[in-house]
This record gives C-alpha cells, sequence and structure tokens, in this order.
C-alpha cells in the first residue's frame, strides 16, 4: 500500500466543500422537481422509477433501487403504489424467476411523456444557475469531474445507464414548440 499523497486538512476541506454544496444543490433541485412533477401526483422516487422503467424499457426491482440510489424496499414500494395507479406492471422473466421486474404501461408512458412535455426550465434553479456559465462559455457544464467521482462510487454500470438516459432524450425528443415531444419517427418505430 502507498503513502497517502494528501494531508488530512485537504481530505477533510474537499470532503466537507463537497459534502454543503451538494446539500444546498440537492435542496433547490428537490424543491424544482417536487414542482415540475406535482400536477401528476408523483413524488420524486415515483418519477425517478418512471424515468428508469422507461429509458431501460423495464428494468428489474435491483437495477432499479441501483440506478434510482435508492433501497431496494423503497424502490418496491414505490413501484407497487405506481402498479395499483396503473403505470407499471410486474413480471418475472421465464429464465429469472428471482427478480421481479416492472415495465411502464401505456398510461404510464402517457404520464411519462406528458412530464417531459411539461418540463419548463425558468423554473429551475440550477438551471438558473447555470445559464451565466453558458453565456460565458457558449455551453453548459460538462460536470466531468462530479460525473467521475460519482462514476467511482456507484461505478460503470450506473454511469453507462446515466449516458443512455440522456442519450435516449438526444435522439428520441425534439423540440416542439417550447415543448419536449417523443419524435413521431421513434413513436412509429415502436409501433
Amino acid at each position: 500500500m502507498s503513502e497517502k499523497q494528501y494531508s488530512m486538512k485537504e481530505a477533510m476541506l474537499f470532503s466537507q466543500r463537497i459534502a454543503q454544496l451538494s446539500k444546498a444543490l440537492w435542496k433547490s433541485i428537490e424543491k424544482d422537481w417536487q414542482q415540475w412533477i406535482k400536477p401528476f401526483d408523483l413524488n420524486i422516487n415515483e418519477h425517478h422509477i418512471l424515468w428508469i422503467a422507461y429509458h431501460l424499457n423495464g428494468a428489474s426491482i435491483s437495477d432499479v433501487a441501483k440506478f434510482g440510489v435508492m433501497h431496494v424496499s423503497t424502490a418496491f414500494n414505490f413501484s407497487k403504489k405506481l402498479e395499483e395507479r396503473g403505470l407499471l406492471t410486474f413480471s418475472k422473466k421465464e429464465n429469472d424467476k428471482r427478480n421481479t421486474y416492472i415495465k411502464l404501461t401505456p398510461e404510464g408512458e402517457n404520464i411519462f411523456l406528458r412530464l417531459m412535455e411539461s418540463y419548463q426550465p425558468t423554473g429551475n434553479a440550477a438551471f438558473a444557475g447555470a445559464l451565466p456559465l453558458r453565456d460565458l462559455y457558449g455551453k453548459f457544464p460538462d460536470i466531468i469531474e462530479m460525473m467521475a467521482i460519482v462514476r467511482n462510487i456507484y461505478g460503470d454500470d450506473f454511469m453507462e445507464i446515466f449516458e443512455r438516459s440522456f442519450h435516449n432524450i438526444e435522439t428520441e425528443f425534439n423540440e416542439d414548440e417550447g415543448k419536449l415531444k417523443k419524435s413521431e419517427k421513434t413513436e412509429q418505430e415502436l409501433s
């Protein structure tokens, strides 16, 4: 084992800096996220589960827990509530009876797509906070260092799903009259 290449003060300052910044940012993000999904009678965990189920085109409860950064019981219980509302279905795979899988129902996909259409960046503090950087540099921050930290904590699988969901939005959605809508081409390909 090699000798540590950092001081205790440096370690503590970094840890506390990221903890306090993350808490402040999360508080703002949580408030904005709740406001966005409130008209659809969803909470953040339920919305996150719909997001994961959509982008994974079905997922195991373990995948939902892992990629939703929640306990398996939380993933299961909130998925069950979404099933009761007719937004998800539960199933087992013929070759995998141990895991429970979820998939969006047509109504669940409809809610997800309506949520995408209802997104308003003007009501998002993190977006507004990043606008001066976009104005200055011509693009939004890549947040590459934060992504590297998350990759080192949660692993490559987590980041692959993270990237897949954003790639799906880039390729499957278009902006139409100021709203994000699933492209007709993608809808036709799925039919």
